[in-house]
């Protein structure tokens, strides 16, 4: 009887200890598939603001407050712009002052909580940086996506997909690069954005339904006068834009894909997030089946996602996703240029690397250093955008 008892408690428990370490794993899963659009990612660390001067604002000393180059600061209701660490200004030994290049909105005093961020603008094209750009609704599967469209004179169009914790106001950083080289550009919002159909479930698929929405905005730009392609994706807009290269059946007018951070293998990015956030090591695997049950993500267990896919499905119209058709191709990547750096904490530096190895007469990898994730044009905005010039004359 003695044994008969022990035996049912030790199932008891066991059953107790796998229910809460689902439970555990769902939490943990939800740093990724619940990342809130325009909000820090996990691990980011929040700065105290010190004192403010006329161009300077003295922050929290730390690793993040050092990065070289141009970031948003965004505080709980604020927004700013901060220049270069200024080594040469007197300041305690326990902060950093940077260049405060201007405050979008809010204000900023002592003792305020801010983030360093990507998103150096904040608005719409017109209000952020005085570019004349018309509000459209882009025909989607789940329904009407917001965008900006930028025009210009030429007949190749610019895509911009914005990624994990981000807005389609990241697409600001290059705007004015953009127009002022006469791309027409779209940066259109997709499922889950703010004002953008809500996903069935509610939840991040890591750009695995999501580039369904980039094509659609493909389909918009040829419709309305796109000749060719250029689509330029930031971490899972990265993973979109390579997703609909491979798979849209508008694949043969994308004449290049410009990567920023991509995320090439959705379980190392969500053992990343879920890891910020100080889950347990034991857990972690927990969460990536957790998260792959939940949103029905396939395994990447070849570490990455391949620009060369040769069986895909894709949608025959942009609105009945479930109306889809096996399309078939071997051709090669289109010319891609990726920015990323080994400083990169939620995507995997080395997945770029092999991807760029794999296609070495196909794709360019531009290494950025000291720049964290989605950020490579923030640590030095002027060689980013060289290298993006000397990348897309060809493809205008």
């Amino acid at each position: 009887m003695h044994s008969v008892k022990a035996t049912a408690a030790a199932v008891t428990a066991a059953l107790a200890a796998g229910a809460a370490g689902i439970v555990a794993g769902r939490i943990a899963g939800d740093a990724g598939l619940k990342a809130p659009p325009g909000r820090p990612l996990p691990g980011e660390p929040r700065l105290t603001v010190h004192a403010t001067a006329a161009g300077r604002i003295a922050l929290t000393r730390d690793l993040a407050a050092l990065r070289p180059g141009t970031y948003g600061l965004l505080g709980d209701a604020s927004h700013a712009t901060v220049g270069p660490v200024l080594a040469e200004e007197h300041h305690s030994a326990d902060t950093v002052v940077r260049r405060l290049e201007r405050v979008t909105h809010g204000t900023l005093k002592p003792g305020d909580k801010v983030w360093l961020t990507p998103n150096a603008y904040v608005g719409d094209p017109k209000s952020a940086l005085g570019i004349d750009h018309t509000d459209i609704d882009i025909p989607g599967e789940l329904g009407p996506l917001p965008a900006w469209f930028v025009p210009g004179a030429r007949e190749t169009w610019v895509i911009a997909a914005h990624g994990l914790g981000s807005t389609r106001e990241h697409a600001l950083n290059i705007l004015e690069f953009l127009h002022r080289n006469r791309f027409p550009t779209l940066a259109p919002a997709y499922r889950g954005d703010e004002g953008a159909p809500r996903p069935p479930d509610g939840l991040n698929h890591f750009g695995e339904t999501e580039w369904r929405d980039l094509d659609a905005a493909m389909r918009y730009a040829v419709s309305h006068g796109a000749r060719q392609l250029v689509l330029h994706g930031w971490s899972t807009g990265a993973t979109m834009a390579l997703r609909a290269a491979a798979r849209s059946e508008l694949r043969t007018r994308v004449k290049g894909l410009v990567l920023d951070s991509p995320v090439l293998s959705w379980e190392r990015t969500l053992r990343a997030l879920a890891a910020a956030r100080h889950t347990p090591g034991v857990l972690l695997p927990l969460a990536v089946r957790a998260a792959q049950g939940r949103a029905g993500l396939p395994s990447d267990d070849a570490g990455l996602y391949s620009a060369t896919t040769t069986t895909a499905t894709a949608p025959t119209t942009a609105t009945a996703p479930t109306t889809a058709t096996a399309t078939t191709t071997d051709r090669p990547p289109p010319p891609t240029l990726i920015f990323h750096g080994p400083d990169d904490t939620v995507a995997p530096w080395d997945l770029s690397r092999s991807l760029a190895a794999t296609h070495s007469d196909r794709i360019a990898l531009h290494t950025v250093r000291q720049a964290p994730h989605a950020a490579m044009w923030n640590a030095d905005p002027s060689a980013y955008e060289e290298a993006l010039r000397r990348f897309l004359t060809p493809l205008m």
